[in-house]
């Protein structure tokens, strides 16, 4: 079973920067899309980036696109998320996922069972 960690959240003024990262307890690290997902109080999970597993494709959602950086290192078994210019929308509670994609309507989507804790990212006004 996959088990995933998720760490680096925390309390940031708006502007400021956090460094998210989520250890995978698999063998086939090297070989999966990873993503990253948050969900706010009262909302539905969402897909916030993925990166491929050949070729380090990334995907981020509109809302995160720019401000936000999707990385790896398949010989940490380690899925990295740089977050800069942090807003109070970016609230929630970021999640990793070892499977996504990106479907035909320019979403990201989990294709993994086995969500982890979670790392909280609360943003101040």
């Amino acid at each position: 079973q996959v088990q995933v960690v998720e760490s680096g959240g925390g309390l940031v003024q708006a502007g400021g920067s956090l460094r998210l990262s989520c250890t995978a307890s698999i063998l086939t690290f090297d070989k999966r899309n990873m993503g990253w997902f948050r969900q706010a109080p009262g909302k539905e999970r969402e897909g916030v980036s993925c990166i491929t597993w050949n070729r380090g494709t990334t995907y981020y959602a509109d809302s995160v696109k720019g401000r936000f950086t999707i990385s790896r290192d398949n010989a940490k078994n380690t899925l990295y998320l740089q977050m800069n210019s942090l807003q109070p929308e970016d609230t929630a509670m970021y999640y990793c996922a070892a499977g996504c994609y990106y479907n035909a309507d320019r979403q990201i989507r989990a294709n993994f069972n086995g969500w982890g804790q979670g790392t909280q990212v609360t943003v101040s006004s």
